[in-house]
């Protein structure tokens, strides 16, 4: 990784043949194509990277918010389990062990687990120890128990902060304490069959607060304590949502996390897809749990993919057959569809909440066949 006077820090990838950028003041990600042999950009996109980009790191093993009781209160269903389950925290000595694999290979890290990260016992040492290692530390709370003090350090060693929507007193508290100190502040807001007419009302009447950088939209997934019943189909009132994007307003204010890409996708026409990546899990990006064992995705609650870093180094897990065997869902999907290239086929993890008309409709023709034998 090399820093001078350009703003960005550049990653040459060896093994598969791209250049990735990333700016650590404003949080701009770019990647080449593949480079050919004479370092000329082919525009054919490089399905992977030799070590993940971005780490999102669980260093929470518990949620004093989910534990009390108050996620639950606000009709979150929370896909880790916070209401219920309760781990030790990642150690710092841990911690430290994924930073020191990951100095320069990796541009930052996302904070999170089963619980905010300002509540962790080392939440300080956690920053700054990223920091001293060229690695921009990211992260997202619910606000609950944040105070003056947590919200200066995020603030000082935190390249942005996200708060999660719960509609609370807490929530806008956070919101109001976070941008204080100059940080970018997002909206995580979870985007489900329960909550989709109240995200089309906050976009149609401008309702986003004023201090929110941008509200970043997390597709509902059914794992942990959610269920399948609030999964988001894609339907009428569901293509108009997306459809909100191609205004003004909306490519200013709202963001998606890479789940809803397939929506993105199909229901909208001014969005340049450079601008997105589809499912990066086990290719760009991996998460590392409490208890150190490693993921394609956070959203593996049953740990299908799991490497264990008490027995596997990042790079060793990162290059296990186990991720490789995850990789192959999002290698052959939708061989037949023109739009594969842009959205690897949706989630390997729980195809049901793919936002594709083509899918959707397979799964009806199945579904119908079922019933009728």
């Amino acid at each position: 990784m090399q820093s001078n006077s350009n703003p960005f820090n550049k990653l040459a990838d060896q093994e598969f043949s791209f250049n990735s950028f990333f700016n650590p003041k404003t949080g701009e990600y770019l990647r080449t194509g593949i480079l050919d042999q004479n370092e000329k950009d082919t525009g054919i996109d490089a399905f992977m990277s030799s070590f993940p980009h971005l780490l999102d790191v669980g260093i929470m093993g518990h949620c004093s918010h989910g534990l009390s009781g108050r996620c639950s209160a606000a009709g979150t269903h929370c896909y880790q389990s916070g209401a219920t389950v309760q781990q030790a925290n990642m150690t710092l000595e841990d911690f430290k062990s994924i930073v020191d694999q990951s100095k320069g290979l990796a541009f930052q890290f996302a904070l999170g687990g089963r619980g905010d990260p300002d509540q962790h016992e080392n939440f300080e040492e956690i920053l700054t120890y990223c920091r001293d290692n060229g690695i921009v530390p990211n992260m997202t709370t619910s606000g609950y128990l944040l105070d003056e003090s947590k919200a200066a350090l995020i603030g000082k060693y935190c390249g942005a902060a996200a708060v999660s929507w719960y509609r609370n007193d807490y929530t806008y508290k956070a919101i109001d304490l976070l941008s204080s100190t100059g940080i970018h502040v997002n909206l995580h807001f979870v985007l489900s069959r329960r909550t989709l007419e109240e995200a089309i009302k906050l976009i149609e009447d401008r309702q986003i607060h004023n201090k929110i950088n941008r509200i970043v939209f997390l597709l509902y997934k059914p794992v942990g304590q959610a269920t399948d019943e609030d999964i988001l189909t894609y339907d009428e009132r569901t293509r108009y949502f997306f459809s909100l994007i191609d205004t003004d307003y909306g490519l200013e204010k709202i963001g998606f996390d890479s789940c809803c890409v397939p929506g993105v996708l199909n229901s909208t026409h001014i969005v340049d897809p450079s601008c997105y990546d589809a499912c990066e899990a086990g290719r760009f990006s991996a998460y590392v749990t409490p208890d150190m064992q490693f993921l394609p995705c956070s959203f593996d609650q049953s740990q299908q993919w799991a490497v264990s870093l008490r027995t596997h180094s990042l790079k060793q897990a990162w290059n296990s057959e186990a991720f490789e065997a995850f990789r192959a869902h999002l290698r052959i999907a939708c061989p037949d569809c023109d739009k594969r290239e842009l959205c690897m086929g949706g989630c390997p993890i729980k195809p049901a909440i793919t936002l594709c008309p083509d899918i959707n409709q397979k799964k009806e023709v199945n579904e119908q066949d079922e019933i009728q034998n």
